[in-house]
């Protein structure tokens, strides 16, 4: 599998808490496709799953969210090392056996999650299982059931 490595600028999201980094390779040259690219990407050694995404950008991005920047050290505006390789393996999440039973109870809200990107289901999860007295995470997870049932895809709404 090709190794694509390079150094790159952190450039801030201009509306979110985020950044992104610009991938310095023509994508459809590179991978064949257009559009996204599912990718594993090591910045400054640590491992994040993600995509290539064009998202009306000169070329093609990856985000590296407020969890990748701690976890790294580093800010907009610093550089950090890249490696990406092309993901093939199956993205898939963990469910943690009381959001999984709730889920099983309320057959629109599982579809519903199913349908879901992978990044947006690890929100949901990890919103149940950061809570940390047990009565925060049963009412975590009827909230989680409810805002299913009336299809949301984010937790919380963007501001």
């Amino acid at each position: 599998m090709k190794e694509y490595k390079f150094e790159a600028v952190i450039i801030k999201h201009e509306t979110l808490d985020s950044g992104f980094i610009e991938f310095p390779y023509d994508v459809q040259k590179e991978f064949g496709k257009k559009g996204q690219v599912k990718v594993k990407a090591f910045f400054d050694g640590f491992e994040y799953r993600g995509s290539l995404v064009k998202m009306g950008h000169h070329c093609h991005i990856i985000g590296l969210n407020k969890k990748v920047r701690g976890a790294i050290g580093k800010a907009h505006g610093e550089k950090v090392g890249v490696v990406i390789y092309e993901d093939i393996e199956e993205r898939k999440v963990d469910l943690p056996t009381d959001l999984e039973t709730a889920l099983k109870a309320f057959p629109a809200a599982k579809t519903f999650f199913d349908s879901l990107s992978i990044t947006h289901k690890k929100e949901y999860i990890e919103w149940v299982t950061s809570a940390k007295k047990s009565e925060t995470r049963i009412s975590r997870i009827e909230k989680c059931i409810k805002m299913l049932d009336a299809k949301m895809k984010e937790r919380k709404p963007k501001k």
